[in-house]
């Protein structure tokens, strides 16, 4: 039985280990929770508030993440195959180790993100937004041909001389 709990209060809640396969979690306010281990697979997380969040190896394959705010979230060691952040806001986040294959990332806000060590193998990073060379640098496996990176140098480039 999937769990329903659009809109609801978890913040600072204690949801270590739970079972959540399938919850329609959309616009919930999960702010600062911990859901360490937590499993999310297929969760519908849309619109949902999870600003500081612990979801450190938890399992959110193919959740549904669309315009979430996962503002300063800790998503280390995180299964995230297939998720979707289309147009969330990462800023800050810790997906330092997290495995994003196939992700889609559009839109996303990535400002800040700490990508050491993550998978983006075959993630969608069309028109992310505040990612940098030197965030791409750090991590494991990213499908982008050596010529996506050579623009992408170059563009920022282009924008930090435009800023002097």
């Amino acid at each position: 039985m999937k769990a329903h709990l659009e809109g609801a209060n978890l913040m600072r809640a204690n949801l270590i280990g739970a079972n959540l396969q399938g919850a329609n979690l959309q616009g919930a306010h999960i702010e600062w929770a911990y859901l360490g281990g937590a499993n999310l697979n297929e969760a519908n997380l849309r619109g949902a508030n999870l600003q500081g969040a612990d979801l450190t190896e938890a399992n959110l394959q193919g959740a549904n993440l669309v315009e979430a705010n996962i503002e300063m979230a800790t998503f280390q060691l995180a299964k995230l195959h297939l998720a979707n952040f289309k147009d969330s806001n990462l800023q800050g986040a810790n997906l330092q180790g997290a495995n994003l294959y196939g992700a889609d990332l559009q839109r996303a806000n990535l400002r800040g993100a700490n990508l050491q060590g993550a998978n983006l193998q075959g993630a969608d990073l069309e028109r992310a937004q505040h990612l940098s060379v030197y965030q791409l640098s750090k991590v494991k496996t990213l499908y982008a041909t050596k010529m996506d990176i050579i623009v992408m140098q170059f563009a920022q480039n282009i924008i930090l001389n435009l800023m002097l």
